[in-house]
């Protein structure tokens, strides 16, 4: 059964590969632009690659829902490419494939909707949340049914094609409805995330630290281009992959325990970068307005200063982040740094020997430590004119 698993996921990437590469032809030789349904290619290719990694190598439920929702994604980049590229008559069955891209686009949202509240076993949290995942099929069930029994979304996405299917008047309002419960499944399945990490272990918690880093990662860089933009297509290809990324990092424990020291990072590295550009603009703006120089003599200083500052603000910045979000890894320098220094004076060999091993016990935890003495003999390969000397002495200590 795994192995047909895996041979699953496999050709359903595969599948959705081949759907995207039939979108974009279609749309290269219709000599359309990189609309909105092209720039979700790369998006839900990374979210399908990141499906079949999971659904193959460990079964989790939510390598199966991301290869779901990329597959109805792909389906929507094909039939979007097939539709508008023409008027209703020179290829065949327009209408009917623009009026299958509006029946489908409504799932995806409700799918990708769910994966905080699976994350990461794949399972909810309880039997308690049942009521959001049904909640989820009604969305989508209803959005289904509006699109196909009126244009409810068929005109604002194909004006030169006319909807096939209008059995009654346009039902907005039902539609409109649908998508907000769509945003009410969201919202819960973001409570229930809040909710499992209060009660999850320190692995688990390391695995949702991973999706809410790139989850806030993604978030900010959308925010902060839509201040200077309002084409947010190529943020939104670049920022939002980062969720399925950090999913797959997180589920297959790839690199796992480097997030405490990633987020620190990027704290730190978002401090600097915030207070030196304060400090670059400040400094020009006194330099021109008060002080009346030169703006490239201004410029010039300020890049100096700037850049003169960046070590050592860094360094103090990092400190800071590190001993409130990675307090572990700030009390180990400390205990490494001040072991350092205390060996700079010892001499005794058993004094150093158990300073040894009360600094990494201290720092890393380790379940066993062992410690081997080897003899000067021995190491300079003579042979001692005395008794022999043992060749290796092993200490060997357990920390609870």
């Amino acid at each position: 059964m795994p192995k047909q698993c895996a041979r699953l996921a496999w050709t359903l990437l595969l599948l959705i590969v081949m759907l995207m590469a039939a979108g974009l032809v279609l749309a290269l030789a219709g000599r359309e632009t990189w609309n909105d349904s092209l720039a979700e290619i790369p998006v839900e290719f990374v979210f399908a690659v990141v499906g079949a990694l999971v659904a193959a190598r460990t079964g989790n439920r939510l390598g199966w829902l991301f290869l779901a929702a990329s597959l109805v994604g792909a389906v929507d980049v094909v039939t979007q490419a097939y539709a508008a590229r023409t008027t209703g008559a020179e290829l065949p069955g327009a209408a009917w494939v623009a009026w299958t891209f509006t029946l489908l686009l409504g799932i995806t949202a409700p799918l990708y909707f769910l994966t905080p509240l699976l994350f990461p076993d794949g399972r909810l949290p309880s039997r308690r949340w049942w009521p959001v995942v049904w909640l989820a099929i009604v969305s989508v069930l209803r959005q289904m049914v509006t699109v196909a029994l009126s244009d409810a979304n068929f005109s604002s996405n194909f004006r030169r094609l006319r909807d096939p299917v209008t059995f009654v008047a346009p039902l907005g309002t039902a539609f409109n409805l649908a998508q907000s419960a769509g945003l009410l499944v969201f919202v819960a399945a973001v409570g229930s995330m809040i909710v499992r990490f209060r009660r999850a272990g320190t692995e688990q918690r390391l695995q949702l630290k991973w999706f809410m880093y790139a989850t806030v990662v993604a978030a900010l860089v959308i925010l902060i281009a839509g201040e200077f933009t309002n084409y947010l297509l190529p943020e939104f290809e670049i920022a939002f992959p980062l969720i399925p990324a950090a999913v797959g990092v997180a589920i297959l424990k790839y690199r796992l325990y480097d997030i405490d020291r990633l987020i620190s990072r990027t704290l730190a590295y978002a401090i600097v970068t915030g207070v030196l550009v304060g400090l670059y603009s400040g400094l020009v703006l006194l330099a021109t307005t008060v002080l009346r120089f030169h703006s490239t003599v201004a410029v010039a200083a300020a890049t100096l200063v700037a850049a003169a500052l960046f070590n050592p603000l860094r360094r103090r910045v990092q400190r800071a982040v590190d001993r409130r979000f990675n307090r572990v890894r700030y009390d180990a320098d400390q205990t490494v740094a001040a072991f350092a220094a205390r060996l700079r004076d010892a001499v005794d060999l058993d004094a150093v020997r158990t300073d040894l091993l009360a600094a990494v016990s201290t720092a890393v935890e380790p379940a066993h430590v062992s410690v081997w003495t080897v003899s000067v003999w021995t190491a300079v390969g003579l042979r001692p004119s005395g008794p022999a000397e043992p060749s290796g002495l092993a200490d060997q200590f357990r920390v609870a």
